[in-house]
């Protein structure tokens, strides 16, 4: 016999305040911007010209020119990077204007916006999944889905919806933010999900259909940005294994299809394990009409402020 299935009903689903939620990340310990800059161009000019040595001098170049260009420098990041705490470093660089636009996944903005709210985030997965409190934090789900139904009522994307819900209530720790950066500084920050991969789509106030809708209008606006890559542009994915790959790839695919060459840019993959989709996806398929990929493989934690002081040191 077969069985019928109807959709479960999430009306009375159980949450909990934020502030009982015992975090592992908080922004006491995130990456600090030094008083004056710090120049590492000698230990730069000390490196060996040898294999991932060169490639990563040859990559700060590629950065500097594209920054003087001014061409697009786009920055495709996984939830990890805000957990290991180098926000600050990446908004210094965005409100410097080498950073033209950041791209997040769902678990981005969830960081980011726990960060602004109460300066903390990053729960205990495994204590919480127990008892079905996993994930289940009310200001984090009623915020966020505010706004993701507030961008689709108004056909904004979810990263502007986010940015401005953050500013709008002016949250304690928003100078932590990327996506209240992006907002006062003039630069798009897109987010693009998978329906049920976040914590705020277990929320009973989670709308399908705004999280689609918001997404969507996101992945048109990142699609349009991509275009600005042509001839010296830089795009970045900063520990994203599988969504962001995915996306860029589809991205690229419209942007190509309406004419657009994009060629001769500059593909980079930075994460701790090498993933075949960001190595597929994003250094090797979209460069063999013209252009240069790079791999790093180590920690987020120290491979971005060195990229970041390598960077400054060449400006």
């Amino acid at each position: 016999m077969k069985k019928s299935l109807k959709p479960i009903d999430m009306s009375s689903v159980t949450t909990y305040p934020l502030i009982e939620r015992i975090n592992k990340v908080s922004v006491e310990d995130f990456a600090v911007i030094p008083d004056n800059k710090t120049d590492i161009s000698s230990m730069l000019n000390c490196l060996p010209k040898i294999l991932k040595g060169e490639e990563f001098l040859q990559l700060v170049d590629k950065i500097v020119s594209a920054y003087r260009k001014e061409r697009a420098i786009i920055v495709m990041m996984g939830g990890h990077v805000i957990k290991c705490g180098l926000s600050p470093l990446l908004i210094s660089l965005a409100k410097k204007g080498v950073i033209t636009g950041f791209v997040f996944n769902g678990a981005s903005s969830i960081h980011d916006f726990e960060i602004a709210l109460i300066g903390k985030t990053s729960e205990d997965v495994a204590v919480y999944l127990q008892d079905g409190k996993f994930g289940m934090w009310e200001e984090t789900g009623k915020l966020m889905n505010s706004a993701i139904r507030e961008a689709a009522a108004d056909k904004i994307g979810m990263g502007e919806a986010l940015g401005n819900k953050l500013l709008d209530i002016d949250a304690p720790f928003n100078e932590y933010s990327l996506l209240t950066t992006g907002i006062q500084n003039n630069i798009p920050i897109t987010v693009h999900v998978a329906i049920g991969t976040d914590i705020i789509h277990q929320h009973p106030t989670a709308d399908g259909a705004a999280i689609g809708k918001a997404s969507f209008t996101d992945f048109q606006l990142f699609t349009q940005s991509i275009i600005e890559l042509e001839d010296g542009g830089v795009i970045i994915n900063f520990g994203s294994a599988v969504i962001l790959p995915e996306v860029f790839l589809k991205a690229l695919t419209i942007a190509r299809n309406l004419g657009h060459n994009i060629s001769n840019f500059t593909a980079v993959d930075f994460d701790m394990n090498q993933q075949y989709r960001a190595l597929e996806n994003v250094v090797r398929r979209p460069t063999e009409m013209g252009g240069t990929g790079y791999t790093f493989t180590g920690h987020h934690e120290l491979m971005i402020p060195l990229l970041y002081h390598s960077i400054l040191s060449k400006l």
